[in-house]
C-alpha cells in the first residue's frame, strides 16, 4: 500500500505502565474490559496491571481466555461481557493473539452479524465504521506489533484464518513497556523476535512505493537482526528488551505497505492448525520466500536484497537465505515444516489457502500454485 497513515500514540520507555490510568482518563475510559489470556494472569503481568489501575480507583473486567491463535468464539464471549458489564473501553495485554482478540471485541459490540461480515478477504473493511470502543494495546512480547497496527487476524467460525483492517481499528495508544517482556521463555524470545524481523524484511521487498515504510523497516531489521540473540540468551538484557520491542514495533508500522508469501502460507496452515505458532512458521518459511523473491523485478531493479544484506551485515543479498537459516539454528527455532509436524499431504489445502489470503497480492513476485509447492517443499 502506498498511502500511509501513522495514528496511534506510541510510548516506549521502561515502567511505562505507569501512565496506563491517565491515558484510560485521557480517552474516557473508565471501566475498561482487559482483553488477555491465562499465561499472561500465570506469568502475574495481569495482576501489575490490575494493581496499577485499582490504585486510581479504575474498574476493569477481565476477559482471560484468548486462545493462541484468537478466534470468532473468543470474541463471542468477550463481547458479551463488555456488553454485560457496561464497558465503555478495551485494553489489550499480551501478545499478538490478546490485542488482536481485542480488535475483534471492538468491531463486535457495535458491529452486527458474522465476523466474516467485515474481513478484508470479504470486501469487509469498508464496513467497519468509526463506532468502535477506544482500545489501549499493552504488548508483553516483541514480535507482531499489533499495537500499532490497523489489522487483527482472527479464526472464523468456518476455520478460515482471516484478517481484518480499518484505521478505525488501529489502538488509540500503544503503551510499550520492556519491563514486561523480560521473563519471556527464551524459545517465545526467538519466534516472537523472528516474526518481527520478517515482518521488516518482508515489507521492505515489498513492491509498493512507501519510502517511509522503508526506512522504517530498514532500522527495525537492523536492530532485531542485531539484538534477537541477546535477548534470547539473556531475557534481562534491558538494552536488547528495549530494541526487540522497537523492531516489533517498526515492523508493524512499516507493513502497512503490505507483506507477502511468508504471511501469506503462515496465515493459510496456521489457520489449518492453530497450535503453530505464527512467528516460528515466519521464521521457517522466510528464507525460502526471499529466495523466490530475490528474482522479482522491482527487487533487482531497486537492489533490494543488497540493501537488505547491507542492514543485517552481510556481503551480498544472495547469502540471505542461508544466513536467515542460521539465525534459526542458533536460535532453536525448527529446522523444518517437518519438525512441526506438517506433512506434504497437507500442502494443496496450505497452497490454496495461501492464494486466497490478503498477503498474496501484495507479494513482489506473484506467486503460482507451483511455485508456492516449491516454497513449501524447501521449507520442510
Amino acid at each position: 500500500m502506498s498511502q500511509f497513515i501513522y495514528l496511534n500514540q506510541v510510548i516506549i520507555e521502561f515502567g511505562a505502565v505507569k501512565k496506563l490510568a491517565n491515558l484510560c482518563e485521557q480517552h474516557s475510559i473508565r471501566k475498561p474490559l482487559l482483553v488477555t489470556d491465562q499465561g499472561i494472569r500465570a506469568a502475574g503481568l495481569l495482576e501489575k496491571i490490575l494493581v496499577e489501575l485499582a490504585a486510581h480507583q479504575l474498574q476493569s473486567v477481565v476477559f482471560d481466555q484468548t486462545p493462541s491463535n484468537p478466534t470468532e468464539n473468543a470474541v463471542r464471549s468477550a463481547r458479551e461481557l463488555y456488553v454485560s458489564n457496561n464497558c465503555d473501553g478495551l485494553i489489550g495485554l499480551g501478545g499478538g493473539s490478546a490485542i488482536d482478540c481485542a480488535k475483534g471485541v471492538a468491531i463486535a459490540v457495535n458491529h452486527p452479524g458474522a465476523l466474516t461480515t467485515y474481513a478484508t478477504i470479504e470486501g469487509g473493511s469498508p464496513k467497519i465504521s468509526p463506532d468502535v470502543p477506544p482500545l489501549i494495546a499493552i504488548p508483553t512480547t516483541a514480535g507482531t506489533g499489533s499495537e500499532v497496527a490497523r489489522g487483527a487476524v482472527i479464526i472464523v467460525e468456518d476455520g478460515r484464518k482471516l484478517g481484518f483492517h480499518s484505521w478505525h481499528l488501529v489502538p488509540k495508544v500503544a503503551l510499550l513497556d520492556p519491563d514486561l517482556t523480560r521473563g519471556l521463555p527464551p524459545s517465545l524470545t526467538a519466534a516472537t523476535g523472528m516474526d518481527a524481523i520478517t515482518h521488516c524484511m518482508e515489507t521492505f521487498i515489498g513492491a509498493a512505493f512507501n519510502p517511509p515504510a522503508d526506512g522504517i523497516a530498514l532500522d527495525g531489521l537492523q536492530r532485531g537482526w542485531e539484538f534477537i540473540e541477546r535477548a534470547t540468551r539473556n531475557g534481562q538484557d534491558r538494552e536488547a528488551r528495549l530494541n526487540m520491542m522497537s523492531s516489533s514495533m517498526q515492523g508493524a508500522m512499516a507493513f502497512q505497505k503490505g507483506l507477502g508469501c511468508v504471511h501469506s502460507l503462515s496465515h493459510s496452515l496456521g489457520g489449518l492448525n492453530p497450535k503453530l505458532h505464527h512467528g516460528t512458521l515466519n521464521a521457517v518459511f522466510l528464507s525460502a520466500v526471499m529466495r523466490f523473491n530475490s528474482q522479482a523485478e522491482s527487487v533487482v531493479k531497486e537492489n533490494r536484497m543488497q540493501r537488505v544484506a547491507n542492514a543485517i551485515g552481510l556481503r551480498s543479498g544472495s547469502d540471505i537465505p542461508n544466513a536467515v537459516r542460521d539465525l534459526n539454528a542458533r536460535l532453536g527455532l525448527p529446522k523444518g515444516l517437518s519438525e512441526m509436524g506438517v506433512q506434504a499431504s497437507q500442502f494443496q489445502r496450505i497452497i490454496q489457502g495461501a492464494l486466497a489470503d490478503h498477503c498474496h497480492q501484495t507479494n513482489p513476485r506473484m506467486a503460482s500454485s507451483m511455485d508456492y509447492e516449491m516454497i513449501l517443499a524447501e521449507s520442510m
